[in-house]
């Protein structure tokens, strides 16, 4: 594994690859989900030296969190670092609820699915509209001075709401979309961050499989309502320009990209996504890729129109 890096202010060290877990047990995300699948992925992740595991409560409504907190039952708890997220009220029709009592509530119920009796990052999953944001960071301030998390997350926020939020110094990192083809968060987030010490970790850094490479100018439809067809154009000949860096080592397009990632100083962890232990396996691969200087800028360049 990739040396230590440090979750913003706070004393969760982790390594920059983790697995984020959405397909495990999240039944409401995917069709044909198997808790059993899901279980042995996270044990392959943790026995090849995944650190960070990532979930949410609306992964499955919990259920991703109690295969998770199975799991662990067999593992050195204190060599993980496990993160969660909550904002979802089922009261609410599933609508954001950021209210302190909602979310002290929130980190209780997932210490008790996860069966532990920490967090080491918490997550306010998505905004909502009532709740000043501070006033939320602050409740969770509370409970990292008690011990159940060790540092305070958000995910979903805009530049304006996380300044907001962290009006007292109490966040340590921000979880959101970022990859190659949306960039947003380079110019709208970053230099506060990196100005605050507030990590960056992205969500969806393969674009939901866009950036695999396995997909050709026939499957376009697949893609429609995300990129017009020359943009999508662009992103294929992108990859085409990754295809060669990678077949030159010896690695997949999608290892290339998630070095991309990892090589990436405004970045503290990836955590992609997998199916089954074997896609565990391949992600991991994306450590053994080393992107000359030159690779790095010509994949950067190759994208550099996408925002």
């Amino acid at each position: 594994m990739t040396a230590s890096v440090t979750v913003g202010k706070s004393a969760v060290t982790t390594t920059k690859l983790g697995l984020g877990t959405n397909k495990v047990g999240g039944h409401n995300l995917f069709a044909n989900l198997k808790d059993e699948d899901g279980a042995a992925l996270v044990r392959q992740a943790l026995d090849d030296g995944v650190v960070m595991i990532d979930t949410a409560y609306m992964y499955g409504l919990g259920r991703s969190e109690e295969i998770i907190g199975q799991v662990l039952k067999d593992y050195d708890r204190s060599k993980i670092v496990l993160a969660t997220k909550a904002a979802q009220d089922p009261e609410r029709d599933y609508q954001a609820n950021n209210d302190p009592a909602f979310l002290k509530q929130a980190v209780e119920d997932a210490l008790q699915r996860l069966q532990t009796d920490y967090i080491d990052i918490f997550y306010i999953h998505f905004p909502d509209d009532q709740t000043p944001k501070d006033e939320a960071v602050a409740a969770l301030n509370e409970l990292k001075q008690a011990g159940k998390i060790r540092a305070i997350g958000l995910s979903n926020f805009s530049l304006d709401q996380i300044k907001e939020a962290n009006k007292n110094q109490q966040v340590d990192i921000v979880e959101d979309h970022y990859s190659l083809v949306y960039r947003a968060a380079e110019q709208a987030e970053w230099a506060y961050l990196q100005d605050n010490d507030i990590s960056f970790v992205p969500y969806f850094p393969l674009a939901s499989g866009l950036l695999t490479g396995k997909y050709g100018p026939d499957d376009y439809e697949k893609f429609a309502k995300q990129f017009t067809r020359p943009a999508y154009d662009n992103i294929l000949t992108g990859l085409s320009l990754v295809k060669k860096i990678a077949d030159r080592e010896n690695v997949t397009v999608a290892q290339t990209i998630l070095a991309w990632y990892l090589a990436n100083p405004a970045i503290t962890t990836v955590i992609p996504g997998a199916r089954n232990a074997d896609q565990v396996r391949s992600n991991l691969q994306a450590l053994t890729v080393s992107l000359s200087a030159d690779d790095y800028a010509a994949i950067d360049q190759a994208f550099a129109d996408f925002k």
